[in-house]
């Protein structure tokens, strides 16, 4: 069978990872924006405490343990499909992978995936600290504890998904990374990266509920900080979930239209 293959790759995905550890740390520090705006807020919320929605203080603190968290959140949803997607239609490489018995969008998915326990130890001494010195700012309800992992594989989910419809774009186009570009856009307005979205006004905040950048990273670091209760947070998961299925249709009807007209052409 097929899946058996997954191990195997996830294997030797995991040797590439280790092989380019230079390259990934590179990216981590690509994606050290979080701890930018740490500073930003902190040094604001030193002056004066800033309130958010209910009239909810954030002390320097608050914005400390907040930050780490979305740091932490955002090296374990990362996906980057949609750039090898884009390569290999370009190299015309993809039609090798179509030939193998293994779907190629679980060759992509577990090639993602085995990044994982490398950005995990990235993330590690970021976790320690923030435990040791920010337990405060952690959610002490258990439940929403058990539910942050499934809410993190949730948001990778998503990540991936969107990766997989933007590179099917390119079955079409030169290149789709382009939309990839405005996701990001829209991503560090709309999914608490840089701002929290308790500051958001309640109308923005209503808006961000239906879009699925909230999902994506705030949702995780919302249980974390316990900023919502847990029947909050099932409702949430709800949407995760509604978003995730929605995608999953989309990526999937755009990659079988896009692999038809690759392979029309002569991919």
């Amino acid at each position: 069978m097929s899946l058996r293959a997954i191990p195997t790759l996830l294997k030797v995905g995991f040797a590439e990872a280790a092989a380019y550890r230079t390259e990934m740390i590179v990216w981590v520090l690509s994606t050290t924006m979080p701890l930018v705006m740490m500073l930003l807020w902190t040094s604001i919320a030193d002056v004066a405490p800033v309130m958010g929605q209910a009239g909810a203080s954030w002390s320097s603190s608050t914005f400390v343990g907040y930050f780490l968290c979305v740091f932490i959140v955002r090296q374990l949803v990362a996906a980057w499909a949609a750039w090898e997607i884009n390569f290999e239609v370009r190299q015309g490489t993809l039609a090798l992978r179509l030939l193998r018995p293994l779907h190629p969008l679980i060759a992509f998915a577990t090639s993602n995936l085995a990044y994982l326990p490398m950005r995990t130890l990235v993330t590690l001494p970021v976790a320690i600290f923030l435990v040791a010195t920010h337990r405060d700012s952690l959610s002490g309800d258990w439940r929403l504890w058990a539910l942050f992992p499934f809410t993190v594989f949730g948001a990778w989910l998503i990540n991936f998904l969107v990766n997989v419809a933007v590179g099917a774009l390119s079955f079409s186009v030169d290149s789709s990374l382009r939309v990839m570009d405005l996701w990001f856009a829209l991503f560090f307005v709309f999914s608490g990266y840089m701002v929290p979205l308790d500051f958001f006004p309640q109308w923005l905040r209503d808006v961000s509920a239906w879009l699925p950048f909230r999902y994506v990273l705030s949702l995780p670091v919302e249980l974390m900080t316990g900023k919502v209760t847990f029947d909050e947070a099932l409702g949430l998961v709800a949407r995760q979930l509604a978003f995730i299925t929605g995608l999953a249709v989309l990526a999937g009807t755009m990659w079988t239209r896009g692999v038809s007209r690759f392979q029309a052409f002569g991919g």
